[in-house]
């Protein structure tokens, strides 16, 4: 049985990116293999240290980040696992800071520093989905090649690595309570109601795809 690692690593636990990883992980679950879901701002975790133990001659297993804090268990399920999904939602055209701490923590100790290929033995394919307000004209013009360089780390766990996006999403059920001036609540909600459906559907068959790859 496949094991695939769900992490939200966005900072609502009920929103877009969680319910576009849940519906992911239903997919995964509907292939056969098993899946557990972490809410990445639910631990207390830092991005690289810079300790440099993962490089050191000394150390057994150089692919394994050695930093103990609140992500050293999730990172041990990670090389444990056949695939990881994992989701946020765009901030100021980037993801969010717990993605990349956590993307640089899983990748970096697999970086050679004698020869720049990948010491992890193992393959973890990674899925990422991608949520945001922008459009998907502007993200193609703006965002897609930066986000597929942004993620290129995680070939060091050597695997595929794929990007889902969601566009225009729908941010809070009521725009009145806000200073939110800039988009039309009912355009918003249209565009919801016609179109996460679809995204929920992308992200079951993208969770499907990755537990029945070979």
């Amino acid at each position: 049985m496949k094991k695939i690692l769900i992490l939200n690593g966005g900072p609502r636990m009920h929103n877009n990116t969680a319910k576009l990883l849940a519906s992911a992980g239903e997919g995964a679950v509907s292939a056969g293999a098993s899946t557990e879901t972490i809410d990445l701002y639910k631990l207390n975790f830092t991005d690289c240290r810079s300790c440099l133990a993962c490089k050191n001659k000394k150390m057994a297993v150089p692919w394994k980040c050695y930093w103990r804090d609140c992500l050293t268990e999730t990172l041990q399920k990670v090389y444990e696992a056949d695939a990881i999904i994992i989701g946020s939602p765009i901030f100021f055209g980037e993801p969010t800071g717990v993605v990349r701490s956590f993307m640089v923590r899983s990748t970096f100790p697999a970086l050679s520093y004698d020869d720049y290929q990948s010491t992890f033995p193992g393959k973890i394919d990674v899925a990422v989905i991608l949520t945001m307000n922008a459009d998907q004209n502007y993200y193609d013009k703006h965002y897609k090649s930066h986000m597929e360089e942004y993620f290129q780390p995680f070939h060091y766990l050597n695997g595929t690595t794929e990007i889902l996006t969601s566009f225009d999403t729908l941010q809070v059920p009521d725009y009145s309570r806000y200073r939110m001036a800039s988009w039309d609540e009912a355009k918003k909600k249209a565009h919801h109601a016609e179109q996460f459906p679809k995204d929920l559907q992308a992200a079951f068959e993208l969770g499907r795809r990755l537990a029945s790859r070979q």
